[in-house]
C-alpha cells in the first residue's frame, strides 16, 4: 500500500494572504494544522493526525490530498469504513488519481463483502468510463476550451482573405461545434448525477438490510463495514439501498455515511 505525502495546495490561501491581511492569520492556522497532521502521521500518531485532518474538514476545507491523507490515517487505525469513505471523497474531487485508486483497491480487499458487479455491455462500460473521466468542473473547462477554439475559427473565417483558410476554419469550426454539443451532453449527465445520485459507505461492522423501512420487516441480506452502496431512496430514518449485484434493501441512516 502506498503512503506518499501529498502536499496540500496553498496557492489560494497565499493569494488571500497578500491581498487580505485581515484573514492571513486564518490561512496560517490552516497551514499549521495541515502540517501538524502530516507530521503526526509520519510519527505514527494516526489518531491525532486524523483529528487534525477532520478539524480542517469541519472548518469547511476540501481537497484531494486532505481526504487522501485522512483515509490513510483511518486505515492505519483499522477503521476501514472511514478509510474507504475518504478515498471515495478524494476520487469524487479528482477521478483517476493513481495513488488514491491504489489504496482504495487495497483497502477494499480487506472488507468482508466481495460482491460481483452485474456485467455491463462493453459500450455501456466505455460510456461510463468516458463520463467519469473528469469531474463536473473538469468537463466545464473542456467545454470552455472548445468554445474558445470555435470563436477562433469564426474570427479566422471572417477576417482572412484567403479562400483556403476560410474553408479550413469553417470545417474545423463545424467539427468543433459537434464536439461541443457532445461534451455539453456529457456535462449535463454529470450534473444530473451529481445532483440526484448518492452513494454511501457502510460504517458499522454489520448491517442487516430489511425488505421495507420497518424494524419488524423481514431481514433481506447482511452487509458489512466498508461496502459502497447506491442510495435509491429515503424515508424518515431509512435509506433504500442498491448493491452492485442488484439487491435492494432498507437500512437505518445512521449505519451509512454519504460520500
Amino acid at each position: 500500500m502506498k503512503f506518499p505525502s501529498i502536499q496540500f495546495a496553498y496557492i489560494f490561501y497565499l493569494l488571500i494572504l497578500f491581498q487580505l491581511p485581515s484573514i492571513s492569520n486564518a490561512a496560517q492556522d490552516v497551514e499549521n494544522i495541515f502540517s501538524s497532521a502530516n507530521h503526526n502521521y509520519k510519527m505514527g500518531n494516526f489518531e491525532f493526525a486524523a483529528s487534525e485532518y477532520e478539524k480542517l474538514i469541519y472548518q469547511g476545507y476540501k481537497g484531494t490530498s486532505l481526504f487522501y491523507n485522512l483515509g490513510n490515517s483511518y486505515f492505519r487505525l483499522g477503521k476501514l469504513g472511514k478509510a474507504i469513505l475518504n478515498y471515495e471523497k478524494a476520487l469524487k474531487l479528482s477521478p483517476g488519481v493513481e495513488d488514491v485508486l491504489h489504496n482504495l483497491a487495497f483497502v477494499n480487499l480487506k472488507t468482508v463483502d466481495k460482491i460481483e458487479t452485474l456485467p455491463k455491455f462493453f459500450l455501456f462500460q466505455w460510456w461510463e468510463n468516458l463520463i467519469g473521466l473528469f469531474t463536473v468542473n473538469g468537463w466545464s473547462f473542456v467545454i470552455l476550451g472548445i468554445f474558445l477554439l470555435i470563436l477562433t475559427c469564426i474570427v479566422v473565417y471572417f477576417f482572412t482573405k484567403k479562400i483556403e483558410f476560410q474553408k479550413a476554419s469553417f470545417l474545423t469550426g463545424l467539427f468543433l461545434s459537434l464536439i461541443f454539443l457532445f461534451t455539453a451532453s456529457i456535462l449535463t449527465i454529470n450534473l444530473n448525477r451529481e445532483m440526484n445520485w448518492k452513494f454511501g459507505i457502510v460504517m458499522t461492522t454489520k448491517v442487516i438490510a430489511k425488505t421495507s423501512p420497518d424494524n419488524q420487516s423481514k431481514d433481506n441480506f447482511l452487509i458489512h463495514e466498508g461496502l459502497k452502496v447506491k442510495i435509491e431512496d429515503e424515508l424518515e430514518d431509512w435509506y433504500k439501498i442498491k448493491l452492485p449485484d442488484g439487491k435492494i434493501g432498507w437500512v437505518i441512516k445512521g449505519e451509512l455515511e454519504i460520500i
